[in-house]
């Protein structure tokens, strides 16, 4: 390790740009009366979606049990929601294992919030605001491009990913058999690396692109669209192929919300995948009530990369994991 390891990635200006834009989120939640909320980093249930890797922590209050450090502030949001609270915003670490690299850290700040009442309209034209403000670019949110899915599929990859097979897609990819029996049959994998791979690369770097109506069987905790339930109510918000936004219009249904994380762990045992339990807090939470509400959780660390014109998220951290000499 070298000696001058020690010394962080970003100095003491990228410490006051950070800061100024921190500002710029609290203005804003301020200006549309979001309270700003903390929920526990920890936990000892873990979040049951494939994609996501929580990261094991243990307690000497709870012996013999592991607990979790939390990917995303969702769950206890939804709690505080279900028990009463107005529009809320967090603004916190959140933790995921197995994420490293250019766009990805296993620790990394996230912005999230939720609105009552709101439909997908609303909470998209919410989040596109957000951003431009954030990142002081007047005009940004009116100027973003807004297509479907099933469209931006149509448009950029020259497949409809909700007819297409499986051999299809593959063809399109010009996967090898290498990447064949990787994916095999899931199909969602193959539309994730469609739309990571052929999909956002085509969309303006210099305009946000906002996708929407993801298909239902990528609609993780959003609810299906009430006019066509082949669609979920998701929608994501990028910077060319840079993610920034992931939001709902929150699933209700608490009966559909434990079908949902029952699948989730049955794919997560069939990959090889740890199984943690459930959080029965949020299902009960749900049980009582949550009320009609859209959210969305923005990946704070992204919108210094676009400010800072880097593509690197390391250059904006003060000590990146990955970083060390």
């Amino acid at each position: 390790m070298s000696n001058r390891s020690w010394q962080p990635v970003a100095g003491p200006s990228l410490a006051r740009q950070r800061a100024a834009m921190l500002a710029r989120v609290r203005e804003y939640f301020t200006a549309e009366d979001i309270l700003e909320v903390e929920t526990p980093m920890l936990s000892r249930a873990a979040v049951s979606d494939p994609n996501v890797a929580s990261i094991p922590a243990r307690l000497s209050m709870y012996p013999g049990q592991t607990a979790f450090l939390h990917p995303s502030p969702e769950y206890g949001m939804k709690r505080l929601l279900a028990a009463g609270f107005p529009d809320i915003g967090s603004i916190c670490r959140v933790f995921r294992d197995g994420e490293s690299g250019q766009r990805h850290q296993p620790e990394f700040t996230m912005l999230e919030w939720y609105r009552l009442g709101f439909d997908l309209e609303d909470i998209i034209a919410d989040s596109l605001e957000l951003i431009a403000s954030v990142l002081e670019r007047s005009g940004w949110s009116a100027a973003a491009v807004r297509m479907s899915y099933r469209d931006a599929c149509r448009t950029h990859a020259g497949i409809d990913p909700f007819d297409a097979s499986i051999g299809e897609i593959a063809d399109t990819l010009e996967a090898d058999a290498g990447l064949i029996r990787s994916l095999g049959d899931d199909r969602d994998a193959w539309l994730d690396l469609l739309l990571a791979t052929h999909v956002a690369p085509r969309f303006d770097p210099e305009r946000l692109t906002c996708i929407d109506h993801y298909p239902a069987s990528q609609a993780a905790l959003a609810r299906l669209c009430p006019a066509d339930s082949t669609v979920a109510d998701r929608f994501e918000v990028f910077l060319g192929d840079l993610e920034l936004a992931n939001g709902y219009v929150e699933l209700t249904d608490a009966a559909e919300l434990r079908r949902r994380f029952d699948a989730e762990q049955t794919r997560r045992e069939n990959a090889g995948h740890p199984v943690a339990p459930l959080d029965e807090a949020l299902l009960a939470s749900l049980e009582a009530g949550l009320p009609r509400c859209a959210g969305v959780a923005v990946g704070f660390d992204r919108l210094v990369m676009v400010a800072t014109a880097t593509d690197d998220i390391r250059a904006v951290l003060h000590f990146p994991h990955g970083a060390e000499q």
